[in-house]
């Protein structure tokens, strides 16, 4: 492991019940087995990311596995791009672990590779470590990756934010960049319920300084959800706090919801 302090930048190392760098800055090992390096100064609020509520509901929603080829169509691009020797894989915005405990399959073909899962939500981390653990999972901002230098093979960011510059950093020489982000018709019909006029969303792939964008694909198809789902699924979203009490209440009387998930999956390869 190679943690990198969030207040001096050097090394930090692990004991038994805590990691502590040279300058004697110290962060406890949780009893789940993560590591908080979010300093109370980086947050933005007192509880930031995913509350309790939210992050059931994402649990509720993401093991119907309505979004499990968009997690296949990730692997699968990962396990094409990977070098063999692949040591360090990680995903950014990892919340409960739904994609990050299924990236331990690439070990399969990859033997070496290690997985780390990061959020800046505690409650979220708490349960993804609890659950899963064969992965490495930390509490931190994706703008303060607190990895050394070219320390990953493969970064995945489904729907997270982060820098390029951070990006660039912590990403080996040849290394794989997978992003997902919501395509033109994504949940178009939920949007419905909320809009007068609902927008599609903008195609045009990102520009990553360092990175050469290698693949760029739509995955498209359609969701039949039951009232539950899409109550969850609405939860999930920015555009819950717009939802009406009467929308709400639609969705959870439905006895099923029709609605389409359109992803944009890019994989980036690192200058």
């Amino acid at each position: 492991m190679s943690y990198q302090c969030p207040l001096c930048h050097s090394a930090l190392v692990q004991h038994p019940q805590y990691w502590r760098c040279e300058n004697n800055h110290q962060f406890d090992q949780a009893k789940e087995g993560y590591v908080n390096l979010m300093p109370a100064h980086h947050k933005g609020s007192k509880n930031p990311g995913d509350n309790q509520k939210m992050m059931q509901a994402r649990r509720l929603f993401l093991n119907t596995d309505h979004y499990k080829p968009l997690r296949e169509e990730v692997i699968r691009h990962l396990d094409e791009q990977l070098s063999e020797d692949a040591g360090q894989l990680l995903d950014i915005g990892c919340g409960e672990g739904y994609y990050t405990s299924e990236f331990t399959r690439l070990n399969a073909r990859h033997p070496e590779l290690a997985v780390h899962g990061l959020d800046i939500s505690k409650v979220a981390v708490r349960y993804a470590a609890k659950r899963y653990k064969d992965c490495h999972f930390c509490v931190a901002s994706s703008h303060r990756l607190p990895y050394q230098e070219q320390y990953f093979d493969a970064i995945v960011r489904i729907y997270a934010p982060c820098k390029a510059e951070e990006l660039q950093r912590t990403m080996k020489k040849g290394g794989v960049l997978v992003t997902v982000t919501p395509a033109a018709r994504h949940l178009y019909q939920l949007k419905e319920l909320i809009y007068d006029g609902v927008r599609l969303h903008d195609m045009a792939p990102e520009v990553i300084e360092g990175f050469d964008l290698i693949v760029d694909q739509q995955l498209h198809y359609d969701m039949q959800l039951t009232g539950e789902e899409a109550t969850a699924l609405m939860q999930m979203t920015p555009f819950a706090w717009k939802t009406s009490t009467e929308v709400w209440q639609q969705l959870a009387d439905a006895p099923t919801f029709n609605c389409e998930a359109d992803f944009a999956i890019r994989v980036y390869r690192r200058q």
